[in-house]
């Protein structure tokens, strides 16, 4: 059975908690998981937990772009622009199918912060730093050429715009991809997992004890070395160790909205700073537009932030100031999220000040937290936490860990060997017709799944032989992946973040979500109470994410 299947749960139990890690990672973000990967890669024997879902923090709640880095060159973080810029190519080389290229207009505005020379200068900086290969280079465009782009942008002010590159993603299952190629590497990973006291042998953590959320059975986890990597949870995590510490992080809350294209319909992306000198985005996707992100300092839930209509109102207000012929309003929101920034608390700076920097503490009892960072520099960020492992084990054990090589790591789904992603995918679309599926289902496969899609395409056809059920087959198809090689445990894991349904087809999740709750509990069967538990959970998620309850 996979190893990574909600299926063999009890054997993953049984195994992270009767064996000595090297490694125990606390945290199932995308930076826990490119530790795992990492560490995994150089050899070392990995355990990783997440109290939660994988991904159900701030890596599954972002602007799901893999940046270049040009908005901190305003801040003159020039390391950082050129760091992101070079991680953002190997992304795209080892998951071309989860970083794809996302042309981008930026229009410039009279006392707007960012003025035609900075978009000149700034641009070939920008790209200098970050390696932006010729193809996607920027482009200066007139007043005239920037409405020619974008008709619905407000002329008033206007002086220009410029036209460059993205990638948009996304995030969660970019998070899972690198975790299921940690676990084919020999990764030994859980969710619904929570580290609840640390394991002390003369006056060293050697592990945690654990609670499954689950089933509420205690275990404990037993490893020479620990990361925390728990994002918000990062000083609350460390409030665990025997030492007291002064907290880190300053939490900051982003938020997205989404409505139908047809409300708004843009021909590419946007991206444009407000009067109060933040940026939004505005970014067409399968359909729908998703518009973000708000800025705000937060001290509320960590588990469930909310959507606020004051925050509804902040982002429908900045659109209908830039398209002003398509009035929004809030009755036309279809779905919302919000998430949170773990930054590095530095006193004196507003929320979009903040370095969105990484920094690692160490600690006297062997604890090792990485904070802070972005989405686009996780694999970074890992190489340098398991270096400092590396210098651990050097002085512990005499030993040398061999150099980071993920950067070479083409990641699960990404495995592709055609000169182009493109060509890849017409073959892929290809061979999902000759087996009898339509192009659109096909498409819909290989886009999501990448190098993964035969495993999704042998389900379909099993599907089609087998079972006559009133579920989609492309959901069925999708639902028994996610739980026979995602661990996907309950319908939010499934239609949050193994699908985005609910962010960007809340329709389907409302029609759906009874017969999906049935169909999982036939394969997971359940208990009564778990059931109950799971349903509600889903509900929650479904009015939360909602407007007004629609």
């Amino acid at each position: 059975m996979n190893s990574f299947s909600a299926k063999n749960r009890a054997a993953i139990i049984q195994q992270i908690t009767t064996s000595q890690f090297d490694l125990l990672i606390i945290g199932g973000g995308i930076t826990g998981a490119g530790i795992a990967l990492d560490a995994t890669a150089r050899g070392l024997k990995v355990a990783l937990i997440e109290m939660q879902d994988f991904a159900s923090g701030t890596s599954g709640r972002s602007t799901k772009l893999i940046h270049g880095g040009l908005r901190y060159l305003k801040q003159f973080e020039f390391r950082l622009v050129a760091e992101v810029g070079k991680e953002r190519k190997i992304i795209h080389r080892n998951a071309p199918h989860l970083a794809r290229p996302e042309k981008m207009l930026l229009p410039i505005v009279r006392h707007g912060s960012i003025s035609k020379f900075f978009a000149w200068i700034g641009m070939f900086i920008y790209e200098w730093l970050a390696g932006v290969k010729k193809a996607e280079r920027h482009k200066i465009l007139s007043k005239e050429e920037t409405l020619l782009a974008e008709p619905l942008l407000q002329k008033d002010n206007l002086l220009g715009g410029v036209l460059f590159y993205e990638y948009r993603t996304d995030d969660a299952r970019l998070t899972l991809e690198v975790m299921k190629e940690a676990v084919s590497r020999g990764a030994t990973v859980i969710n619904y997992f929570k580290a609840t006291e640390f394991i002390y042998q003369n006056e060293k953590i050697s592990g945690a004890k654990t609670e499954d959320q689950i089933t509420g059975e205690k275990h404990d986890i037993k490893a020479k070395y620990i990361i925390n990597a728990s994002g918000p949870w990062v000083d609350e995590l460390d409030d665990l160790e025997k030492n007291n510490h002064t907290h880190k992080l300053q939490i900051t809350k982003g938020v997205h909205i989404v409505i139908d294209q047809k409300k708004l319909p843009v021909k590419q992306s946007v991206y444009f700073d407000t009067n109060d000198k933040r940026m939004i985005f505005v970014i067409p996707r399968e359909g729908k537009i998703y518009i973000g992100t708000t800025d705000t300092f937060y001290n509320g839930n960590l588990e469930n932030p909310k959507v606020t209509v004051e925050d509804q109102n902040y982002l429908l207000n900045c659109i209908n100031h830039f398209f002003p012929a398509n009035k929004l309003y809030l009755d036309d929101i279809e779905s919302s999220w919000a998430g949170l920034r773990p930054l590095i608390n530095k006193p004196g700076k507003g929320p979009s000040e903040i370095s969105r920097r990484d920094e690692i503490f160490t600690y006297s009892s062997g604890l090792i937290t990485i904070a802070g960072g972005k989405l686009t520099g996780y694999r970074k960020m890992a190489q340098r936490v398991v270096n400092k492992i590396g210098e651990r084990i050097r002085h512990d054990e005499k030993t040398n860990l061999p150099n980071s090589n993920t950067d070479a790591i083409q990641l699960s789904g990404g495995k592709i060997t055609e000169a182009s992603f493109s060509e890849f995918v017409k073959n892929k679309i290809s061979d999902g017709i000759n087996s009898g599926l339509s192009k659109e289902i096909a498409e819909a496969v290989v886009m999501r799944f990448g190098s993964n899609a035969d495993e999704v395409y042998k389900i379909i056809e099993h599907l089609n032989k087998t079972e006559n059920h009133e579920l989609p087959v492309l959901l069925r198809a999708q639902l028994i992946y996610a739980i026979e090689h995602e661990m996907c445990i309950t319908p939010s894991d499934f239609f949050i973040r193994r699908s985005g349904l609910l962010y960007f087809d809340i329709a389907t999740v409302k029609r759906w979500k009874t017969s999906v709750i049935s169909y999982m509990q036939g394969i997971l069967l359940y208990q009564p109470e778990i059931l109950e538990r799971y349903s509600k959970e889903l509900n929650r998620a479904i009015d939360d994410c909602s407007v007004n309850g629609k």
